[in-house]
């Protein structure tokens, strides 16, 4: 009986990674050659680091200045601290201070991504990416963000479909994974050598439009 009970446990949370796993994702256009303006840091202090950049966060929230701005700055410094589950908080504070898809939101919804995706956790990410596809017409970060992401989750086919709108769009420069430090300068070259597999997965296979 015991046996029976782990055995429906298993299925049920084999069920629930793989309707996790399962979220829907648009479908790419053909172009996207749109700049979009919140994918960008959110910074509210410059010039100092470490503890002098905490206690400067620390202080501009208490003062009223810039607050939504330092929240998510002290998040993105959280998670990259190691403190997650400090980081997902004000994360989460500053998100509800700001106007649902408004630019302050995506911005940091944005960063709030990729800090998720550093952490390894893949799937966090892509939920907060998905909301910002259609904010701009055709944002140029989204393919070739959604094929790395994509990929990690071993959603490999739908990898293929996002890099191959980033080669509609720019062929001249994606289909050459030599120019992954020009074209993502704040991308991680692990992220980089991930994204020269789905090239080479796209090569393999180029999918056809439509």
């Amino acid at each position: 009986m015991r046996a029976g009970k782990r055995t429906l446990l298993a299925i049920v949370l084999a069920s629930a990674v793989f309707s996790v796993q399962a979220q829907s994702v648009p479908k790419p256009k053909e172009f996207y050659f749109d700049e979009d303006r919140a994918a960008a840091p959110v910074v509210a202090i410059t010039g100092v680091e470490g503890d002098a950049l905490v206690d400067q966060l620390v202080k501009a929230r208490e003062r009223g200045r810039k607050t939504v701005e330092a929240t998510a700055q002290l998040a993105h410094v959280a998670l990259s601290d190691g403190r997650a589950d400090l980081g997902r908080q004000l994360y989460q504070q500053a998100l509800a201070s700001t106007q649902s898809g408004g630019g302050l939101w995506r911005s940091i919804s944005w960063n709030y991504g990729w800090d998720l995706h550093r952490l390894g956790e893949h799937q966090a990410a892509l939920e907060q990416w998905v909301p910002l596809i259609g904010a701009v017409g055709g944002a140029s970060w989204v393919p070739p963000t959604f094929a790395l992401v994509l990929w990690k989750l071993g959603r490999k086919d739908e990898a293929v479909q996002w890099y191959g709108a980033a080669v509609r769009t720019e062929p001249l420069l994606w289909t050459d994974a030599r120019n992954y430090a020009s074209l993502l300068p704040g991308w991680r070259q692990e992220d980089r050598d991930t994204l020269a597999e789905v090239l080479g997965a796209w090569q393999a296979n180029p999918p056809v439009w439509p």
